[in-house]
C-alpha cells in the first residue's frame, strides 16, 4: 500500500543517474518505490504526471525566510510553490540572540522544510530595507564565536553550517576579522560555512584562502569589483585553485549577485555554479530574483541543460548541507519531490543590473510532494 503514487512522470533525479518514465511510490513520509506500472489500486492518492517532470524536492540553498522576526525575511509557505521548493535554507537571518524566535514562531509552524545557516552575527541581518541598511558585521562585538557555539549545539537539527555576511556594507570597516571568528565557530561545531563578499574591503585575495573544502562562497557570478572574472575576461587563477581544493561555488541571485555578462562568460568557459539558489528576501522577491523556479529557468536560457540545473538545485546543495537523505529520489529517502512544466515560449528575465534577457523557456510547477502529501500548485503563474 502506497501513502501517494506519482504516475507516468518523467523522473530526472541527476544524483541517482536516473531519467526515465516511471511512477514514484511513497509511504511513512518517504519514497517506497520508483519504477514503472506501481499498482494504483495500492494506492490512496493517485496523481497523473503523464508529460510532466518530477524531481527530487528542490532545495534553495540560500533563502531569507524570517518572516516578522527580520526585516528582510519573506514567507516561504507563500512561495513554496511558485518556487517548487520543499526545502528552504535559510543563510544567515537569525543570529544566537533571535534564533529560537526563529524556530518557535516560524520553522515550527512552516509546512515548508526550513534549516539553517546560523549567521556570526549575534543578532543576525536586523537592518535591512530600502531605507536602512546597517550591516550586521560592522560592530564587532556582535560576532561572539562562543554565542554562535553554543546556539548551534542547542539547535543541532536545524542549524547546518555557520553564515557571516563581510564587505564594505555588510562589515563596514571590520574587514575580514568577522570571518575568521566565524571559521573558529564553524570549526568547534564541524559545520561547514557560506560566506557572503559585498564590495571591498576585504577582497577576494583575503577571503578566499581563508575557505576550506566544502565551505560555500555564495554570490558567485556577481558583478565587479568582486566578478570572479579577471581583467581578460576569463576566470581567476584563485577561483580555479579555490574550486580544485573544494570550495563550492553558489549563485545567490538576490538583489544585486546576477549579472548576465558574467554568467555567460562563465558558463561559456565550463565554470559552472555548483549550486543555484535565489536569496530570497523581501527586496527581490518581486523581481529580480522571485524564487527558485524563475532563477533556475533563468540558468537554462543562459546555456545550462535542464539536468544541470535541476542537479544544482537537489543533489547538490544537500551535499553541501550533509543531507544525503534530502534532493534525492533513492528508496528511503525524505519523500519530497517537485513536479515540474517546462513550457516554450517567449518570456522575459531581468539581472540584478536591470539588463533584459528574453528567453525560450520557463519551469513552473504543478505541485509539490513533501513528506509523501500531495499539494497541487492551483494558482500556477503562466505569464
Amino acid at each position: 500500500m502506497f501513502d501517494l503514487i506519482l504516475r507516468n512522470g518523467r523522473v530526472l533525479d541527476p544524483g541517482q543517474g536516473i531519467d526515465r518514465i516511471a511512477d514514484i511510490g511513497f509511504r511513512d513520509g518517504k519514497v517506497a518505490a520508483v519504477e514503472p506500472g506501481l499498482p494504483v489500486e495500492a494506492a490512496k492518492d493517485v496523481q497523473d504526471a503523464t508529460g510532466l517532470i518530477v524531481t527530487p524536492g528542490l532545495i534553495d540553498l540560500h533563502t531569507h525566510v524570517y518572516w516578522g522576526g527580520t526585516s528582510l525575511g519573506v514567507d516561504a509557505d507563500a512561495i513554496a510553490l511558485r518556487g517548487g521548493t520543499t526545502t528552504f535554507v535559510d543563510a544567515g537571518s537569525a543570529g544566537a540572540g533571535n534564533f529560537a524566535g526563529f524556530r518557535r514562531h516560524v520553522i515550527e509552524r512552516s509546512q515548508s522544510r526550513i534549516l539553517c545557516y546560523l549567521n556570526i552575527s549575534f543578532a543576525g541581518i536586523y537592518g535591512f530595507s530600502k531605507n536602512v541598511m546597517v550591516g550586521e558585521c560592522s560592530d564587532i562585538r556582535l560576532c561572539d564565536a562562543r554565542e554562535a557555539v553554543a546556539c548551534g549545539r542547542e539547535h543541532s537539527d536545524l542549524i547546518v553550517g555557520m553564515k557571516v555576511r563581510i564587505g564594505r556594507i555588510a562589515g563596514g570597516t571590520s574587514g575580514v576579522a568577522p570571518l575568521d571568528i566565524m571559521l573558529e565557530a564553524a570549526d568547534r561545531l564541524q559545520l561547514p560555512c557560506m560566506t557572503h563578499l559585498d564590495y571591498p574591503p576585504p577582497g577576494r585575495i583575503e577571503v578566499i584562502p581563508r575557505l576550506r573544502p566544502g565551505d560555500v562562497l555564495t554570490h558567485c557570478y556577481k558583478p565587479f569589483p568582486n566578478d570572479i572574472r579577471g581583467g581578460d575576461g576569463h576566470v581567476r587563477a584563485e577561483i580555479k585553485a579555490a574550486r580544485e581544493r573544494g570550495i563550492i561555488f553558489d549563485i545567490g541571485h538576490g538583489m544585486g549577485a546576477l549579472d548576465y555578462e558574467v554568467a555567460r562568460a562563465m558558463i561559456a568557459e565550463g565554470f559552472l555554479p555548483d549550486t543555484i539558489s535565489s536569496d530570497v528576501h523581501t527586496l527581490c522577491v518581486d523581481g529580480p530574483a522571485f524564487d527558485l523556479l524563475r532563477t533556475l529557468s533563468k540558468f537554462i536560457c543562459l546555456g545550462m541543460s535542464l539536468e544541470q540545473v535541476v542537479t544544482a538545485a537537489t543533489s547538490a546543495p544537500a551535499r553541501a548541507i550533509g543531507r544525503s537523505d534530502l534532493g534525492s529520489l533513492a528508496v528511503g529517502a525524505i519523500g519530497d519531490a517537485t513536479v515540474l512544466r517546462d513550457r516554450s515560449g517567449s518570456f522575459d528575465y531581468v539581472d540584478s543590473l536591470g539588463r533584459s534577457m528574453t528567453g525560450n523557456r520557463r519551469l513552473f510547477c504543478q505541485g509539490l510532494v513533501r513528506g509523501g502529501i500531495w499539494t497541487a500548485n492551483e494558482e500556477q503563474e503562466l505569464a
